[in-house]
């Protein structure tokens, strides 16, 4: 009985999927070279081309640049998956009101993404979604936040001032070397019910007696911590 012989197509075979791949990588280079001087009109015609915007890298160039239609733009945004959504809205080429959008979009995806998304977005996205991460009820999401480079202190005096946010991220912060000495932060945490004596104690040593009144005044700590503070610092003023 004769069998047939299967063969597998030579790489420089147009049926090869090295020769695909290459070919790919080839038009790929070529489009995000041509995209350097493009005018509006060559980005319609890359944009309008469905195998060149299959590559993720061409997809994001033309959404980034400069005189891309502004509906093309927004299209591919609105199209993008989250992490290069993440990448968009950090290029310094991106126009800022799309980067805004950009942010937008990814923090209203939040709730939808896996926990370790959330904490690799936290570690590297933009302060925008990370001070919308400081918020998340994993322990592991915030902690990243609060390590982003990005984050800045009024997110951080945000997140502690809301109402939903747990013991351990208040108690985390209070221990933060970076967070922990700024004024705002301290103050903010001398409002939160959530912060420990010892903590409220050394903080409100460092605070003058008309700020520290005004902070007790505002302040959900509980009475009897409120009444101590009031009491310890009496002495010290």
């Amino acid at each position: 009985m004769n069998r047939q012989r299967e063969t597998n197509p030579s790489p420089d075979s147009p049926e090869s999927p090295d020769f695909t791949r290459s070919t790919a990588r080839l038009n790929e280079d070529l489009t995000l070279a041509t995209l350097k001087d493009a005018d509006a009109a060559d980005i319609e015609q890359i944009a309008a081309d469905s195998a060149l915007m299959k590559s993720r890298k061409v997809r994001l160039a033309v959404a980034a640049h400069q005189r891309t239609p502004r509906r093309i733009a927004l299209r591919l945004i609105r199209e993008l998956y989250t992490f290069d959504l993440m990448q968009f809205s950090l290029m310094p080429v991106a126009p800022a009101d799309l980067k805004r959008i950009a942010d937008d979009l990814l923090v209203a995806r939040l709730a939808a993404v896996s926990l370790g998304e959330r904490v690799s977005l936290a570690r590297r996205a933009s302060g925008k979604v990370t001070a919308a991460l400081l918020l998340d009820k994993e322990s592991r999401v915030w902690q990243a936040a609060l390590e982003n480079p990005r984050i800045t202190e009024a997110a951080v005096v945000h997140a502690v001032q809301k109402t939903g946010s747990s013991p351990a991220f208040i108690e985390a912060v209070c221990r933060h070397a970076k967070w922990s000495p700024r004024v705002e932060i301290r103050a903010a945490l001398l409002r939160n019910a959530h912060t420990p004596l010892a903590r409220a104690l050394e903080f409100a040593r460092k605070i003058p007696p008309a700020q520290l009144r005004d902070i007790l005044h505002t302040s959900r700590l509980p009475v009897r911590i409120k009444g101590y503070l009031r009491k310890e610092m009496r002495p010290n003023r």
